[in-house]
């Protein structure tokens, strides 16, 4: 039988401080929290592999698990302080959502899917508020946040998601096209908003953000 906590370790030593994570706090909350908790039942094996890890989604748009070296950089852009107002979209079964939380931010987890929004609060307890509702429109009723995590690929420029951030508050996320995407890290300055690309990732696209694709002839 596979030991868990053994594996979570290797996963910090080996896959996460070999990736350019070297935030303390960040390696301490993937060490501590259990991924195998939040993945699909009978995959708990497979938790802690350097790749993206599918979840069901009852039939609904395909979702993922960023690899645990991809969602580390991605949070540690973020920059997360004790504190923080944190919004986690595409939250899945609320895996960012409990690092987000161990970091000790105080986060809206959003999922569109009925089916991961009841695992997540399963999973997620009292920690955290979960959301269902269509994630293109965020969970303006808790803004403004200091930090928004989307964990899926979008196309579009999230401008309801951006228009939900404190002057300064960042949202990262995976961007672009399928073979180009990158993750990006947006940060608002008053009503201006810059972006920046940090690495080569992909995850699956969300539909709430796919680019209209015109016809050519």
């Amino acid at each position: 039988m596979l030991d868990h906590a053994q594996a979570r370790q290797l996963m910090v030593d080996c896959q996460l401080r070999t990736f350019d994570v070297n935030d303390v706090a960040v390696l301490d909350a993937f060490a501590t929290v259990p991924r195998e908790r939040f993945v699909q039942p009978g995959a708990e094996d497979f938790a802690y592999i350097d790749r993206t890890l599918r979840i069901s989604a009852d039939g609904g748009e395909a979702r993922a698990m960023p690899a645990p070296m991809v969602l580390a950089r991605m949070i540690q852009a973020l920059k997360i302080r004790p504190g923080a107002r944190v919004l986690d979209v595409a939250a899945g079964y609320g895996y960012g959502t409990a690092l987000l939380t161990e970091l000790g931010a105080r986060v809206v987890a959003l999922e569109c899917e009925t089916g991961l929004a009841q695992a997540a609060r399963q999973r997620l307890g009292q920690t955290a508020e979960v959301i269902d509702g269509p994630l293109g429109d965020g969970a303006a009723a808790q803004a403004p946040y200091d930090a928004i995590l989307v964990q899926g690929r979008i196309e579009t420029r999230p401008q309801v998601l951006l228009d939900q951030l404190r002057s300064d508050g960042r949202l990262v996320c995976v961007f672009g096209p399928d073979r180009g995407a990158k993750v990006t890290v947006f940060v608002r300055s008053g009503d201006a908003f810059g972006s920046r690309p940090l690495f080569d990732a992909n995850l699956p696209e969300l539909r709430d953000f796919v680019a209209a694709h015109a016809f050519t002839f």
